[in-house]
């Protein structure tokens, strides 16, 4: 007589859970998934546009307070041919200035954001209406 040998194997919560993440990649998505990942997306987006700009305002202005602090502390005045003492008036100005620049990037960054959200708002506002009937 024959026995029926099985082998099973159970698989943990983790690994169950990227096995559902691999096969929701392969089914169609549902008309309200695709509403919800609509959704996601649009909020990610508010703020991901206002961080590239801020970011790139902070790194800007960084770059140009490390030439002003350059100009006061290396010989690079010699090298572009102002005196010693002007390049040092100059590096200072420029230090400030580029320092002004920096301490925009945070309010640069909430005034993107409340303008992205005010853009945005009636087309999130018509979708969460929509998800939660």
């Amino acid at each position: 007589m024959i026995e029926n040998n099985k082998f099973e194997y159970n698989y943990s919560a983790k690994e169950q859970a990227e096995l559902k993440k691999i096969r929701e990649k392969y089914t169609a998505p549902t008309e309200a998934e695709d509403k919800m990942a609509r959704l996601r997306r649009l909020d990610a987006s508010v703020t991901k546009t206002a961080q590239a700009v801020s970011i790139a305002f902070g790194v800007i202005g960084t770059l140009i307070l490390g030439f002003g602090m350059s100009l006061c502390m290396t010989d690079l005045a010699k090298i572009i041919g102002a005196e010693a003492n002007m390049s040092t008036i100059i590096g200072i100005i420029i230090g400030i200035a580029s320092g002004v620049l920096a301490s925009f990037a945070y309010p640069i960054y909430n005034a993107i954001v409340k303008l992205k959200r005010k853009q945005l708002a009636p087309e999130i506002i018509r979708l969460t209406d929509e998800l939660m009937k």
